[in-house]
């Protein structure tokens, strides 16, 4: 594919007279499905004549039954139904001499024109700038190469302004880093062109303040909570880049353990700063990550955007610890029991409480303790019978 694009460009930056010979037209452009008879026509002085001459496409012959003489000096060829491009530099039809010498050649475009672009969305981080990406339509490129320009203007004044940051954020993105206006909407779309013509994507409308996102937590800190085995703390600090700002935030944690790479997602952490996770296995490392959703900034209406994970940190619960020695009476029974009271608890708070509520962990924390003095006063009564 390189040596056919650096044959294209040696073609096209030749001098009139470095090749013994011409090709019309020239580099045309033409839709799939199209026919074209393209014409070879050698110099008087090179001694040629058209029967010296064969031609290729993209480095392969083509068979002599395509071809035609006019005249002396000139031999045709008809291509037919032509396919789209190979590459988007141009399929390489050349012209040679008998003993396979170059004399001429022309670069095809053969392709679609460009489709709309389509589902354009926008981000604004801790509104200092705009990030916008979208999807070309679905024939992608058309097999010509697709130039995507975005542009944007103030919804009720202001004239269009052009992106000038491309590939920020994958293919089809471009970042404005400033000179945005708060509390104003903007007007933005994307316009796609190749050979074949332009295609303008639907104008989307938005306020940058209701597309903010922000920096991950900063400061996230996993800890053990005292000797409970099953929990662990989580605490994080708000977002720095947004402290100036009105605004209020949501979170969500996600964790799992060191062998495993599934995360389960803590949904309803809301607007706080710490959580205690629960119901967590015994002597096991745990991976923890939060993310923050800035919504209601300056009164916006919008639902925000998450950020980005925080980097993963790790923390790992106490390990369960036994009397050496001891009996657990008839064969597991009293662990059998711990296990259905922790069940049927949690099922409870599923049902009437809700994610790192300060509600659910008072009542686990009321509800160990009851339980441990249950333990205590149902052994007592048992030693004191024996």
């Amino acid at each position: 594919m390189l040596a056919l694009l650096l044959l294209c460009l040696r073609l096209l930056r030749a001098e009139p007279l470095a090749y013994p010979a011409v090709i019309s037209p020239q580099d045309p452009t033409l839709l799939i499905g199209s026919s074209l008879t393209a014409t070879c026509t050698v110099s008087a002085d090179s001694r040629l004549r058209a029967e010296d001459l064969y031609w290729t496409l993209n480095g392969r012959r083509l068979p002599a039954a395509s071809y035609a003489a006019l005249g002396a000096t000139t031999l045709s060829v008809a291509l037919a139904r032509l396919n789209g491009s190979k590459q988007q530099s141009g399929d390489n039809l050349v012209c040679h001499s008998r003993d396979g010498g170059i004399l001429a050649g022309s670069c095809l475009y053969v392709g679609l024109p460009p489709e709309k672009p389509v589902n354009i969305s926008c981000w604004s981080k801790n509104m200092k700038d705009l990030t916008c990406k979208w999807a070309p339509g679905t024939e992608g490129e058309t097999f010509l190469h697709t130039n995507y320009t975005l542009k944007y203007k103030l919804r009720w004044y202001g004239r269009d302004n052009t992106c000038q940051e491309y590939h920020t954020a994958g293919p089809y993105s471009c970042h404005i880093p400033k000179d945005l206006a708060l509390f104003t909407p903007y007007e933005i779309w994307v316009e796609a062109s190749n050979r074949l013509g332009v295609a303008v994507s639907d104008v989307v409308m938005l306020d940058i303040l209701d597309v903010v996102t922000t920096d991950p937590p900063a400061d996230v800190h996993v800890s053990r909570v005292g000797d409970l085995e099953d929990q662990l703390s989580v605490r994080w600090s708000s977002p720095p880049a947004l402290k100036d700002f009105l605004f209020q935030a949501k979170y969500q944690i996600q964790y799992r353990v060191e062998d495993s790479s599934e995360w389960k997602v803590v949904d309803d952490v809301g607007n706080q700063t710490s959580c205690r996770l629960a119901g967590l296995r015994p002597g096991t490392v745990y991976f923890v990550q939060v993310r923050c959703n800035p919504f209601g900034i300056y009164g916006s209406k919008k639902a925000g955007i998450w950020s980005d994970w925080s980097n993963p940190t790790a923390a790992s619960t106490p390990r369960s610890e036994r009397a050496a020695g001891g009996c657990e009476p008839k064969g597991g029974e009293q662990n059998t029991t711990l296990r259905r009271e922790l069940k049927q608890f949690f099922g409870w708070v599923k049902k009437h409480a809700y994610g790192c509520s300060n509600l659910s962990i008072k009542l686990y924390d009321q509800w160990r303790v009851w339980l441990q003095k249950s333990h205590k006063t149902r052994n007592q009564v048992g030693a004191t019978r024996r």
